[in-house]
């Protein structure tokens, strides 16, 4: 080797046949990042051996997890208006333009994780090899923070994929695998981990003719034929997502509608587009729900001891998923019910659940071998964890709790996926009641990120963070919440749920209720939520609640009705709804919703969302926002029920929450909560205060 220099950031070595590797290895972080530093030192890497050039450049990661995670998204919080903005993004892509201009080979050498500005970097190279592992995931996921790439990744990744293939990257923020970006032409070569520098040194050698978009591609972006396909890639955007709501994907088609990926204005058009969206609430607020997820995922921490066996007691649909995604997640999973009927159709459904989520063969037979019926408990000794889903009854699962105790293991994780009843009932016939927490799942459990880790104030922390730590594991967002009936998600969702049941019972089409709350940003619609849940589900899980806080349950006849004549929801093919294949038959909604409607269904839920903050169900407001976010899927441009009345106005909201009480009745009247809420404090430190309206 001829020479090693470099940076906190950099380290930068050129070697005895004049090639240059430049290592990313930001100080002080477990993850490469492109902060404003680490681009500054880039770039007066790229200036020193710019001339005379090496015969090629070779970029690669110091990190073991992967190559560039993308830029600081912390830095993103501090940006003030639109002209800072711009200045930002210009700067670091007049790195990646350094970079791109070289006058040699340059190779971008890859592993693990390849996102955002990581992927713009590699993009800036002629070549770009990887290691083809399973830990390998390349994306530009900027539209999921309501931004869009921003150092050249709107105009290089159609450059070089097309038109087809970067939008599909841009628009939805996915990422892609080895064997998906190889064959997209994202990457040339995949390569075996210990050959990585060795390939990079062969394309240098090589110097094969860059890879470019197929010509059906680059016609796309000619002038004459892009409004065609700008007109088709809007009218499919807006099937998915509200301009007003995301503004970001519609700017990347606005962007290469206007340029064609072409020229040095498509890349100052980008800068210009990226710092107006920075200014946008959208924006602000999605990058605050990436910030509250890399929350809960901290909450977590590590636990001690081995959380590998894993014991569900209950094989209808929830405890069937619960063991099929651990499973999935690596855990040798147990399965029992007194039902052994159940079992068969239950390890099928886990067995489906796997095939749909892993795509190679051998690991999905391997997943499914993870998971087995024991019908009798045997395995319940050995297990780390064991997790009751059977009916939300609180005698059976009580007595059950109690039989289980004096078989398990002095460490064994005791979890019950109960979705509403006080923890502490739960515990009073256990010998040890501290050890037992709540981990509660949500429907579907494939899909729903959130679980809640339920505790009292006698629950061992121990046991808390054991629990945290296992639903990380699962790959799950755990959110610590203090046992009261219904924790935090099902508390809020009842009121939001039952107001549109008395919508309803008041002549307002079904349709209309969700057309409404889809068009604030929910992602379904309360009715069809209801089904989903299923319309017993719900109004058991509603009742619970009720007697547990001391309300009276409104008058809900309209979907006692249902229930009286076995619709369901969509388990039974019909509740509301007709179901059909999955999907909600719906009728065409009127145009124009009730007055107060909106505010009826989504203020009730705001209003207790802070009796809970007030009473600690959660820590504070954001882990509230959280938790509706991820466990509900409220509309995350809005940033949270919390965040959502901040923007509004707490005195507007309360004024609103009044008007609205003395129109529809008591169950409006605002919290006492708001007026900690006002005062920028999260609670009034009684802990256990009872629900005050």
């Amino acid at each position: 080797m001829s020479g090693t220099d470099g940076g906190p950031n950099w380290r930068i070595e050129r070697d005895d046949e004049d090639i240059v590797w430049l290592w990313a290895d930001k100080a002080d972080s477990s993850a490469n990042v492109l902060s404003s530093e680490v681009l500054r030192e880039l770039d007066a890497h790229l200036e020193a051996i710019r001339l005379p050039p090496p015969r090629g450049v070779v970029v690669l990661s110091g990190k073991q997890n992967g190559f560039i995670a993308g830029a600081d998204i912390k830095e993103f919080t501090r940006i003030s208006g639109e002209d800072n903005a711009y200045r930002l993004i210009h700067a670091g892509q007049a790195v990646l333009d350094r970079l791109a201009a070289l006058p040699c080979p340059t190779v971008a050498a890859l592993h693990g994780f390849v996102l955002g500005g990581g992927l713009e970097l590699a993009l800036a190279c002629r070549y770009r090899i990887a290691v083809g592992d399973e830990r390998l995931v390349l994306g530009l996921p900027e539209v999921q923070l309501g931004i869009h790439p921003g150092f050249g990744g709107t105009v290089r990744s159609v450059q070089l994929l097309g038109v087809t293939a970067a939008m599909r990257l841009m628009l939805t923020g996915k990422p892609v695998r080895a064997a998906e970006a190889l064959r997209l032409g994202l990457l040339d070569r995949l390569v075996e981990a210990g050959a990585l520098r060795a390939a990079a040194r062969a394309l240098i050698e090589e110097r094969p003719a860059p890879r470019r978009a197929p010509l059906r591609q680059r016609v796309l972006s000619w002038a004459p034929v892009r409004p065609f396909v700008h007109a088709s890639l809007t009218a499919r955007l807006a099937e998915k997502a509200r301009r007003e709501h995301y503004p970001a994907p519609y700017a990347i088609v606005e962007l290469w509608a206007r340029y064609g990926a072409h020229g040095q204005g498509a890349f100052e058009g980008e800068a210009r587009s990226i710092a107006r969206l920075f200014t946008t609430d959208t924006a602000h607020n999605l990058i605050r729900v990436f910030l509250l997820q890399d929350r809960l995922k901290g909450l977590a921490g590590r636990c001690p001891a081995p959380l590998d066996r894993v014991h569900v007691i209950g094989a209808g649909v929830m405890g069937a998923d619960i063991a099929a995604w651990a499973a999935l997640r690596g855990c040798q999973v147990t399965l029992q019910d007194r039902a052994t009927g159940l079992l068969d159709p239950a390890l099928a459904r886990g067995r489906e659940l796997i095939n749909r989520r892993v795509r190679e063969p051998n690991k999905a037979i391997a997943a499914a071998e993870r998971l087995r019926a024991d019908p009798h408990g045997e395995s319940v000794g050995e297990a780390d964890v064991i997790i009751e889903a059977i009916v939300e009854d609180l005698e059976a699962k009580r007595a059950l709790l109690a039989a289980l105790e004096p078989r398990i293991r002095a460490d064994c994780l005791l979890a019950s996926n109960t979705s509403s009843l006080d923890l502490s009932v739960l515990t009073a016939a256990l010998r040890r009641p501290g050890r037992l927490v709540g981990l509660h799942f949500f429907n579907p459990v494939a899909q729903m990120p959130l679980v809640e880790v339920v505790g009292t104030p006698g629950t061992d922390p121990q046991a808390l963070q054991a629990a945290s730590a296992f639903a990380r594991k699962l790959d799950k967002l755990p959110l610590p919440c203090r046992s009261a009936p219904g924790f935090l998600v099902n508390r809020v969702l009842m009121p939001y749920l039952q107001e549109a049941m008395l919508a309803a019972a008041e002549g307002v089409p079904l349709a209309l209720i969700d057309a409404t709350a889809i068009d604030f940003g929910m992602p379904v619609g309360p009715v069809e939520l209801a089904d989903v849940v299923g319309l017993d589900v719900a109004e058991h899980v509603g009742q619970i609640v009720a007697q547990g806080l001391g309300r009276p349950l409104p008058p809900l006849d309209v979907l006692r009705e249902r229930i009286a004549l076995g619709k369901l929801g969509r388990k039974s093919g019909e509740g509301f709804y007709l179901w059909r294949e999955g999907k909600a038959l719906k009728p065409t909604a009127p145009p124009v919703p009730p007055v107060d409607l909106c505010d009826r269904l989504i203020l009730i839920l705001v209003n207790e969302c802070v009796a809970c903050l007030r009473e600690e169900i959660a820590a504070d407001a954001d882990l509230i926002d959280a938790g509706l976010i991820f466990g509900t899927g409220f509309a995350p441009f809005r940033g949270g029920p919390l965040a959502y009345a901040r923007a509004r106005g707490i005195s507007a909201v309360v004024e609103r929450l009044e008007h609205l009480a003395g129109r529809y009745g008591e169950r409006f009247q605002p919290d006492a909560g708001w007026a900690l809420l006002a005062a920028g404090t999260d609670h009034n430190g009684l802990g256990t205060a009872p629900p005050t309206r």
